[in-house]
């Protein structure tokens, strides 16, 4: 499926979403309302969620002397793409992702604790793996992603809210009050919302650590910085935002059993393997 048609169809699923939440806390009204909001949403967040993003982990552009800024530079210009700006964050979990709505507004940014942890050749290739996101045009999706689901659960949350206080639920044809059915769809509504996410950001994971391997012609860095980066994550976790998850190149928290469904991101060794093959990182 192309960039455009993935774009599409989340945008239209989550929407969705949104209208969903509006019927229950408000009839046909309620719906009207919702769908003029999810309109506002999908322009707003393609033109400004980028920035968005960026304030929301108070990420601070950096310039050509800086380390992240120097691999980039080197890295677009083998690419052929626009140099993006650069940003730090200043958290010690190692993350980093890339944001913007097209390869001339694009941004990418990393944690202060994955410039501790990587040398050079490892950091390449991440930063690699987010310059194919993109590349792809990936970072439309990802930043509109963010954007939307973060404002579903925020509506969820107000319906949870309006729901244990018995107000909302409207039912225009009788008017009666529904407050069940609007806890149950501000319960599951942020849940969908998770799994579109997640079913379209893992393939487009996969795609980004290939297009990242091939531009620094080192599988083995990329592969080496996944695994180093996996294992430090674990030990220092990023306090992020649920709805921006996907946008990291490794997942900021864990899950296992039935929040595996819920992972915006393959297994780190299921990576790897794809990296290397049966070779494993010595």
């Amino acid at each position: 499926m192309s960039s455009g048609l993935k774009t599409a169809a989340l945008l239209g699923g989550l929407s969705a979403l949104f209208i969903l939440i509006g019927g229950a806390f408000g009839g046909q009204s309620g719906m009207a309302v919702a769908f003029v909001f999810a309109v506002v949403m999908n322009v707003g967040s393609y033109w400004f969620s980028d920035k968005i993003v960026l304030r929301m982990y108070r990420a601070t552009e950096v310039g050509p002397e800086h380390r992240l800024y120097a691999i980039t530079a080197r890295l677009v210009q083998r690419a052929g793409l626009p140099m993006p700006k650069v940003y730090v964050i200043p958290e010690m979990s190692p993350n980093a992702f890339a944001t913007g709505r097209n390869p001339a507004h694009a941004a990418v940014a990393a944690t202060e604790g994955i410039l501790h942890l990587l040398p050079d050749d490892e950091l390449e290739g991440v930063i690699g793996h987010e310059l194919s996101h993109v590349r792809h045009r990936d970072i439309l999706i990802s930043t509109v992603a963010a954007t939307i689901a973060a404002a579903i659960m925020l509506l969820a949350n107000m319906a949870r809210f309006a729901a244990f206080f018995g107000v909302g639920g409207r039912n225009d044809r009788d008017g009666d009050s529904s407050p069940l059915v609007l806890l149950a769809t501000a319960l599951l509504a942020p849940i969908a919302a998770m799994l579109i996410q997640a079913a379209i950001s893992r393939q487009r994971e996969f795609a980004a650590d290939r297009g990242g391997a091939d531009l620094t012609g080192n599988p083995r860095g990329l592969a080496q910085a996944l695994q180093r980066i996996d294992t430090a994550a674990r030990r220092v976790p990023l306090d992020a935002n649920p709805a921006t998850a996907h946008l990291f190149i490794m997942k900021p928290f864990s899950g296992a059993g039935l929040m595996s469904l819920f992972s915006t991101h393959p297994p780190t060794e299921a990576r790897i393997r794809a990296l290397l093959g049966d070779h494993a990182i010595v």
